[in-house]
């Protein structure tokens, strides 16, 4: 039987080699750069010199599984191949590898970030729109984009590359726009989409009738304490749209919704109302796919920031930042898929950088 190694090594040589192998001079194997870089970023590894330095540092480890014909390859090695390799063709390559089973019913969080530190003379801040899975906190795929307004045309060609069949997707008001819904249903599956000035008419409508009505929409509350902080949430949900004129215009929308939040920091309190259209039939769904919603800045883009240090990330040129994202993500998902123990995921990469033992369990995504 194959091992989970073995079948990375498989996907990697499908993608086509940005170097000049024709040339006959190619001296350090694909698959080998790219599962030691993966390993790197899995054990806290931040840029090129540090994979060269992992490498030499756990070279007998790696040649467990990897052939290494001419030892570990340089720092300039690696930041050659990831400037010139297809990012995109990495990310799918990557999430094929995984193979996660997603649950049927799921939630998709669709949102963009900036990753800040990639900008140069030559290109702003590259901006990735990222499919988040709330469940299982994986990556399903993501589009680049030249900044956060054009996400509104990212958000449907990302929809094209992923299976959302019967899955629930949660977008910001930016996404709130008739083409993505009806790309969204036309797929097979639903959509919790926040309201906001974009949709400016709508957003009012939606606002007055929570106004007047509030107390004859279904609703429910959840209390979540943690980091010092206590946060109050009412749901309402309403399927009592034919009032709506604006309704026939949105491709299998069923209800509208309203959240407000209530946070409270030691002596401070704050308070946040915020509008849906959704194509979800009750309270409960309703408030389930907004609360999850969030994991795609809790779980994602806050961990790419605090734990891996992305925005301070060095990495600028051509296509380098944007594989050294696709390899953070991918070393996100093998830890969150890992659970070693009750260590958190800073702790686990501390260790993983340790014990190559442990590294393994995380690249085989080992539960102990």
């Amino acid at each position: 039987m194959k091992t989970k190694i073995q079948t990375l090594q498989e996907q990697i040589n499908n993608l086509t080699d940005p170097r000049r192998t024709s040339y006959g001079n190619i001296r350090h194997k694909l698959e080998d750069i790219i599962i030691i870089a993966l390993c790197t970023i899995i054990c806290g590894g931040e840029d090129y010199a540090d994979m060269e330095a992992f490498g030499k540092e756990r070279e007998k480890f790696l040649r467990k599984f990897l052939e290494l014909p001419n030892g570990i390859p340089s720092s300039d090695t690696f930041r050659r191949l990831f400037e010139s390799l297809d990012p995109a063709a990495l990310s799918e390559c990557l999430v094929n590898w995984l193979s996660v089973e997603l649950p049927e019913r799921c939630v998709i969080a669709i949102d963009g970030k900036t990753i800040r530190g990639s900008a140069d003379k030559t290109h702003k801040a590259y901006h990735v729109v990222s499919a988040f899975v709330a469940e299982s906190q994986i990556t399903l795929g993501e589009i680049v984009v030249d900044e956060k307004s054009n996400e509104i045309t990212a958000v449907p060609d990302l929809l094209d590359l992923l299976y959302i069949a019967h899955a629930i997707i949660t977008a910001d008001s930016m996404s709130c726009q008739k083409k993505i819904v009806e790309k969204i249903t036309g797929a097979g599956a639903d959509y919790c989409i926040a309201l906001k000035g974009n949709q400016p008419t709508l957003c009012k409508d939606v606002e007055d009738y929570f106004h007047e009505y509030a107390k004859e929409a279904s609703a429910c509350k959840t209390t979540e304490k943690g980091h010092g902080r206590i946060e109050l949430r009412e749901y309402y949900f309403s399927d009592d749209i034919g009032w709506l004129e604006q309704g026939s215009e949105w491709n299998g929308l069923q209800g509208i919704g309203m959240v407000k939040s209530k946070v409270i920091e030691g002596e401070e309190e704050s308070e946040f109302t915020r509008y849906f259209i959704t194509s979800l039939t009750g309270v409960d769904e309703f408030a389930y796919a907004v609360r999850k919603h969030w994991s795609i800045e809790n779980q994602l883009h806050w961990c790419l920031d605090v734990i891996f240090r992305e925005d301070a990330a060095r990495a600028r040129k051509e296509m380098s930042p944007l594989n050294m994202n696709v390899l953070r993500k991918t070393a996100l998902s093998l830890l969150n898929q890992a659970k070693y123990g009750r260590l958190s995921k800073k702790k686990m990469m501390f260790k993983a950088s340790l014990n190559p033992d442990v590294l393994l369990s995380v690249l085989l995504a080992n539960k102990k």
